[in-house]
């Protein structure tokens, strides 16, 4: 085991890899395609007889009063069951926001003033507290640990940061370099506007590394990288891995390979090594569209799609991790515009979705509604 997690360390530190980064026109986060009624709306959907199958249904008037806030970049939930949201008041990410070296162009504006972290009560919807003013620049991911600590991505920074519940003010961890975008190379470790971050109990950190070098990164505890997935002789390949979710049970990390319009599902490496070399379980549907995010329970994955093309619907869809297939889609009543992440309680009771335009968040609770005879 010992000669294997060597070989494995060697490879990666000795290699230099140079990605070319994309340019702005496939960083941008929204866009708008038009109505048109010829959607693809049926997937091929098998739901196996004995498996239950918990349908998001939306609840209605919640939030109870608006939350007077900006693009909603993110959701996760926190050990009281309250959703914590991280939105950028004011700023909108468009096509001069970064020029093709994916260098942020707005540092003139400084930081957003206006708290960019919200609690929300989950009966209410309304904001409990509230902290982040002056601290970012372009939020992107948020993440509650199981610790209540929470990690935020920050694209214009191209950094990870890690906030605990005693100092919201001042990072405990930070990953990457202030406003250096690039790629992590033997002890410096630079991102490129990373997307989101998923964290095991074990205290494993895996970064989406993101807009430009369209990988996963692993890091120990203590923020000292350990692996890349894809690695560098592995044939996977991923087009803007905007989200990750672990299901540690079976030791996959998810990812939203919103480009390749497909959920990626390789091994974590948590319990094994060896079983890293394991190819992926991929999950590909005509129907899926591009994949912004993805949160999991048990042995389900949730997503949702953002605008594709004017024949694929925006919506969510519940999938099975272990067989991969599709077990039913859902929406709003009034539909989604553009969803960009979501996430589910830790006792799968419910599900939150966010969107960045309108900027709005919607909640679900998670019902059987079906009658399997």
């Amino acid at each position: 085991m010992l000669n294997v997690m060597l070989v494995i360390f060697l490879f990666f530190y000795v290699s230099n890899i140079y990605c070319e980064p994309e340019t702005v026109r496939d960083n941008v986060d929204y866009f708008s395609y038009g109505n048109n009624e010829d959607v693809v709306k049926n997937p091929d959907i098998h739901i196996p007889k004995d498996e239950i199958v918990l349908r998001p249904q939306e609840v209605k008037d919640w939030p109870q009063q608006s939350l007077n806030v900006g693009q909603i970049t993110a959701v996760s939930i926190n050990s009281l069951g309250q959703p914590v949201i991280f939105h950028r008041a004011e700023r909108i990410w468009d096509e001069s926001t970064f020029n093709e070296s994916n260098v942020y162009q707005n540092l003139d504006k400084g930081p957003i003033i206006e708290d960019t972290i919200l609690v929300l009560d989950a009966h209410t919807g309304s904001v409990l507290h509230s902290w982040g003013a002056y601290a970012f620049y372009m939020p992107h991911g948020l993440t509650v640990d199981h610790h209540d600590n929470i990690w935020v991505t920050d694209v214009a920074k191209h950094q990870v940061f890690k906030y605990t519940p005693s100092n919201r003010k001042y990072p405990s961890l930070t990953i990457g370099e202030a406003f250096t975008a690039g790629y992590p190379y033997r002890r410096r470790v630079l991102l490129c506007m990373p997307t989101s971050v998923a964290v095991a109990t074990t205290g494993e950190i895996f970064v989406a590394d993101g807009y430009c070098n369209n990988q996963i990164l692993k890091f120990n505890a203590a923020g000292t990288l350990l692996r890349a997935i894809p690695s560098f002789s592995d044939t996977l390949t991923l087009n803007l891995p905007h989200s990750v979710t672990l299901l540690e049970h079976l030791d996959v990390v998810c990812v939203a390979d919103r480009e390749n319009m497909r959920i990626v599902c390789p091994k974590a490496g948590l319990k094994s090594y060896i079983d890293i070399m394991e190819p992926p379980t991929i999950i590909e549907d005509p129907t899926l569209g591009r994949v912004f995010a993805v949160a999991s329970h048990g042995d389900i994955i949730y997503a949702v799609n953002g605008p594709t093309s004017q024949n694929i619907a925006v919506r969510g869809f519940t999938v099975n991790a272990v067989y991969g297939n599709i077990l039913d889609t859902w929406e709003p009543s009034t539909g989604f515009t553009n969803p960009h992440s979501l996430a589910v309680t830790r006792n799968g009771s419910h599900l939150y979705v966010t969107e960045i335009g309108p900027n709005k968040i919607w909640k679900f609770e998670l019902t059987d509604v079906y009658d399997k005879k």
